[in-house]
């Protein structure tokens, strides 16, 4: 049990998991937004051209069953603007991503071998004598006592 719980808390604190959390809240909130827009402004403008609002369009089934299909149609209208902000926003981020990996110049590594003068084996950058030939390479004036 002991396990179980260490590997849940692991889990729990690992980045993505908050992000995915906060990401969620974001989104519920944001899909209010969204809910407003088409309820509160969209509906009533096209209700100017058609003469009604979409919430109003039913059709009635008999007895109580009522087939609401203006709030199936306010959905559609709220799911199309919600992928049109998610497409422009991801569409924005993407952008800015490809430009800041353009601008940012490629760093070179340094080099980790280099070439024996005399023998011209290839010798790690920091040796102070060739494997191969044995030579003392220049700018080492041999152990320091």
């Amino acid at each position: 049990m002991k396990s179980f719980m260490k590997e849940f808390k692991e889990f729990l604190n690992r980045g993505n998991v908050m992000d995915m959390a906060v990401g969620i809240i974001i989104g519920g909130a944001f899909t209010a937004i969204v809910n407003s827009l088409v309820d509160d402004i969209i509906n009533p403008i096209l209700g100017i051209f058609g003469g009604m609002n979409f919430e109003d369009l039913t059709v009635s089934l008999g007895g109580d069953a009522t087939l609401r299909y203006g709030s199936f149609i306010t959905a559609i209208i709220n799911f199309l603007i919600m992928a049109l902000v998610v497409f422009f926003l991801v569409k924005a981020i993407n952008s800015s991503t490809k430009k800041l990996k353009d601008r940012k110049p490629k760093e070179e590594e340094a080099p980790t071998e280099k070439d024996c003068p005399y023998c011209k084996s290839k010798i790690a950058i920091g040796a102070t004598r060739c494997p191969q030939c044995t030579t003392i390479l220049e700018g080492f004036d041999g152990p320091k006592e």
